[in-house]
């Protein structure tokens, strides 16, 4: 093998270990004790799971996509006036 061929083989491993230890550190190793002060709510339901991570970042994607479309059909009505 070549030696361009051993460093991206190197870089590779070196980048799977980080990312495979990163994953391991960020574990929830103690997730079943519970901290002084921990008391969480109720959980979500499915439909405001749903509404919360799925419809709302869409509604302000669209809402932001359809401002900046404004935005921009005012900005080209200038334009062309001037």
């Amino acid at each position: 093998m070549s030696n361009k061929v051993n460093k991206n083989v190197l870089r590779a491993g070196t980048i799977t270990a980080g990312t495979a230890l990163m994953l391991l550190m960020s574990s929830p190793a103690f997730a079943l004790t519970r901290d002084d002060g921990d008391d969480p709510g109720p959980g979500l339901s499915v439909i405001q799971t749903l509404g919360l991570y799925v419809a709302a970042p869409i509604v302000l994607f669209l809402i932001i996509a359809g401002l900046v479309m404004a935005g921009d059909k005012a900005d080209k009505k200038a334009k062309s006036k001037g």
